[in-house]
């Protein structure tokens, strides 16, 4: 396989974590969340959509730069094992808090997922600084995220 379709599943598989999320988020929104109450600090809902698709890009870039070595290197696969299974608990974030409307099964989700992150961002440092450095904003923003859902569950008991 070459490397421009790699990167291109990379992107899009990413991309589709967000699609599967949006299904979740899209009807919840204007309904169930619009009446939850949230912190000062809670962004405007429309800035969501553009920080997911620019990190999923990132995230589609980093994971392809693991992807094109030799996917049979035990750290290699690991890696980008690891990132998959975060991915599922990204778009698994979406379908328990918005779907479910659980703010408690969200925060335990997107402390896992926070968790799985480093660990990923960790391993793909040893593979590749680039792949690891592009996973940056992502933890970082799942951190912000998870204060976010922290502070909605604390205001919403």
């Amino acid at each position: 396989m070459s490397n421009i379709t790699k990167l291109i599943i990379s992107i899009v598989i990413c991309q589709l974590a967000g699609v599967i999320g949006s299904f979740f988020t899209m009807e919840a929104i204007p309904t169930w969340y619009q009446t939850l109450a949230k912190p000062s600090f809670n962004p405007p809902s429309w800035l969501f959509g553009p920080v997911w698709i620019f990190l999923y890009l990132l995230m589609g870039i980093a994971l392809f730069l693991i992807w094109k070595e030799d996917i049979k290197n035990k750290e290699v696969k690991s890696a980008f094992t690891l990132f998959m299974i975060q991915l599922v608990f990204n778009a698994s974030w979406s379908i328990v808090f918005f779907g479910m409307r659980s703010t408690a099964g969200g925060l335990i989700v997107i402390i896992i997922l926070w968790i799985l992150i480093l660990i990923t961002m960790l391993k793909f440092f040893k593979i590749s600084r680039t792949a690891g450095m592009l996973m940056v904003p992502y933890l970082l923003w799942v951190t912000f995220a998870s204060i976010l859902n922290y502070s909605i569950f604390s205001l919403n008991q």
